[in-house]
């Protein structure tokens, strides 16, 4: 099944994130870079599951709706950490963050190109950074710069 191909990856990667790291602001980011990557890998593969998807037989639908209940309740539970240990803005709305979080990346698979300008992991960082700013509290670093926060993949993209 195609898209349990690329869910399983990414939500294979999403919980290795999760059990990677303890500090929400490196989990994010590893959560994102590995979903972004996802479209590069599997760009193929998504492209005709968005066209495709109506004609998915009920069991399919199911398990496929649970790996991906599952990868949201990852994402959602990262930006609740965030905002919980006082890293992320106290005004964050959590599900309707990680849900925009989950949509813009799910739209990359309609533009990117591997021949354009930026390669997938590029684009991963671009992403982070973006998103980092949005949700991340200005004063939450505790005298921590913004770069020393960033994970080693994301510094090498951003040229930082």
């Amino acid at each position: 099944m195609i898209h349990d191909e690329f869910i399983t990856y990414a939500l294979e990667k999403a919980t290795i994130a999760n059990d990677t790291y303890s500090d929400p602001i490196k989990k994010l980011q590893a959560i994102i870079k590995d979903f972004v990557k996802t479209f590069g890998i599997y760009k193929a593969h998504i492209s005709v599951f968005y066209q495709e998807n109506i004609y998915l037989k009920p069991e399919y639908e199911v398990s496929i709706k649970k790996k991906r209940d599952q990868f949201k309740q990852i994402m959602i539970n990262a930006v609740h950490e965030g905002k919980k240990t006082g890293v992320f803005r106290d005004d964050l709305q959590v599900e309707i963050t990680a849900m925009g979080i989950l949509g813009m990346v799910n739209w990359t698979y309609k533009w990117y190109k591997d021949s354009g300008a930026k390669s997938i992991e590029e684009i991963g960082s671009i992403y982070v950074d973006l998103i980092l700013r949005a949700v991340m509290k200005p004063d939450s670093n505790n005298g921590v710069t913004y770069r020393e926060q960033l994970i080693e993949s994301v510094k090498k993209d951003l040229g930082e």
